[in-house]
């Protein structure tokens, strides 16, 4: 089921409604839908399980599978495994690869999240994570810590990781504040504030990344801006994953008040919704977990456009269920996208924007062909 299409019977059905009736019907059980719901539910862990396996094992070092879920459960206190491996598999798992494809599970996760946020919350079927200043304002901070040979390290963090971090959310912060008009926030005037400052920090961007030192600064900031996991390890996934869990809360917390959401803001109060409060919950988590997700791994593109799309395509418009099959998906897929990144010109890698960009393009030029159709 579409966005637009799912918007189009909520905003149908909710003419012909009363609050009352729509309160009824948003809090109406369905234990049928549930169940499948659950088991789907399931099935994406146990599928995001197979991933990261496949994900170890998969590189210019081949692996076999069974010997990397026979190394990984042998770490574990209660199992006791005799190993039949060389020593350097171990190595190469557990402080190569493993942090890796978790790491990429994470911004996976996180970034898809986001996506179904925005694209709820704004009501936009082309909305991103990136929408509202954050590829932006991170951008910026990488390329001025990169401008600057900056030095300087926190919670195990480079400079470019926290410039960045810091960049998208004071980005996002100023964008918030600029659209904020008499106690609202305009949907409309956020989407226009957000594209402007946008516009103006990426001009600044391009500037300082123009006007470099020397190649070297220039190569620097494009391979950023382009995405990499290239340098994961186990710091960054202790870093990323309390901001996610945080967001992950929040946003799940919402999900019901997200639903209402999709009527329209008048309604949502009628319904007793605090929509500001809701709003600027959603956005401040959104931002926080893209943020997060952006200062380990560059900008990586069409995560947060494809992976919702492709999830209320096959499940439906319930951000109950949305969100948290969004965020398996978006694991899911990323993961597969960087094994693809790391071995396609072994021993050399792609950066892993290349690869969802490839992927996500042709999606999105189906998903316009798609909307063009349903018009005429």
């Amino acid at each position: 089921m579409s966005h637009e299409s799912a918007n189009g019977r909520i905003s149908e059905s909710a003419n012909h409604a009363t609050p009352d009736t729509l309160q009824a019907s948003r809090i109406t059980p369905a234990p049928y839908w549930s169940r499948r719901r659950y088991l789907a539910l399931l099935l994406g862990a146990l599928a995001l399980s197979v991933t990261v396996a496949l994900g170890t094992a998969w590189g210019s070092l081949a692996i076999p599978p069974t010997t990397v879920t026979r190394m990984l459960l042998g770490r574990l206190p209660w199992m006791t495994i005799s190993p039949d491996w060389p020593a350097t598999w171990e190595t190469v798992l557990f402080q190569v690869r493993l942090p890796r494809v978790v790491l990429a599970g994470l911004v996976g996760a996180a970034l898809a999240l986001a996506g179904a946020v925005y694209q709820g919350l704004f009501r936009n079927p082309l909305a991103d994570p990136y929408l509202i200043g954050v590829s932006s304002g991170a951008g910026l901070g990488a390329t001025l810590a990169i401008y600057f040979t900056v030095q300087v390290t926190w919670a195990g963090l480079g400079a470019i990781s926290i410039f960045a971090f810091f960049g998208a959310l004071l980005a996002t912060a100023v964008i918030y504040a600029l659209a904020r008009v008499g106690g609202k926030t305009p949907i409309t005037t956020l989407l226009l504030a957000g594209v402007a400052l946008g516009a103006f920090l990426s001009s600044i961007t391009t500037y300082l990344m123009l006007s470099g030192k020397d190649a070297f600064h220039t190569f620097h900031v494009v391979s950023w801006m382009m995405g990499s996991l290239a340098l994961a390890n186990w710091q960054q996934v202790r870093v990323l994953t309390p901001y996610l869990l945080l967001g992950l809360t929040i946003i799940l917390v919402n999900a019901r008040p997200l639903n209402v959401l999709q009527l329209d803001e008048e309604q949502a109060q009628q319904l007793g919704l605090n929509v500001e409060r809701i709003k600027l919950a959603l956005v401040v988590a959104a931002s926080l977990i893209t943020a997060s997700a952006v200062a380990v791994s560059g900008i990586i593109g069409f995560v947060g456009l494809i992976v919702p799309h492709a999830v209320r395509l096959v499940w439906g418009p319930d951000h109950r269920f949305l969100l948290p099959m969004t965020t398996l998906v978006g694991a899911i897929f990323l993961i597969l996208a960087d094994g693809l990144a790391r071995t396609l010109l072994s021993p050399s890698e792609l950066p892993v924007g290349v690869i969802t960009a490839f992927c996500g393009a042709p999606f999105f030029l189906y998903l316009l062909r798609r909307k063009k159709q349903a018009i005429f």
